[in-house]
């Protein structure tokens, strides 16, 4: 028999229990108070009055879109909750940022509950996104193809 003094309560391996959840949610809160005050800002000074926001140095130099063109007036759109238009000036914003929702969620939850942190992706869908970026980046500048121009 094992005396009291030395007996040890075990714990699953994926949670440590020496961190209060207070200080466990620090981040995830900081994440989320960062991201209300960019849809916030985005909201109150309208992106599309010319003069509010500086020109997109890529487009400025290139006269080309970037694959990020068209994101604040994306989110300027959604938090006026107009989905279509947001939509139009940047669906892969649009997909961005509900993937960055399940994902806060996901990491807000892990954090809460005291597990470890999440592992990086897997190699496949770090390289399926780095091309999906790529030939969004390509389509929106094929002329004739104005569906895709933030304009």
């Amino acid at each position: 028999m094992i005396p009291t003094s030395q007996m040890h309560v075990a714990t699953p391996p994926h949670t440590d229990p020496s961190v209060g959840r207070g200080r466990r949610l620090l981040w995830p809160a900081v994440a989320a108070v960062t991201a209300t005050g960019y849809a916030l800002v985005a909201h109150l000074v309208d992106p599309n009055q010319p003069g509010n926001y500086p020109t997109c140095p890529w487009l400025f130099l290139t006269g080309t879109f970037c694959p990020g063109c068209g994101t604040l007036r994306a989110t300027h759109a959604l938090t006026e909750g107009n989905l279509v238009e947001a939509l139009h000036r940047n669906p892969l914003t649009v997909a961005a940022f509900l993937l960055m929702a399940l994902g806060f969620a996901r990491w807000a939850r892990r954090q809460w509950r005291g597990e470890r942190r999440m592992t990086a992706a897997p190699a496949w869908l770090l390289y399926g996104l780095f091309w999906l970026i790529l030939a969004f980046w390509v389509a929106r500048n094929v002329p004739g193809w104005t569906w895709l121009s933030p304009a």
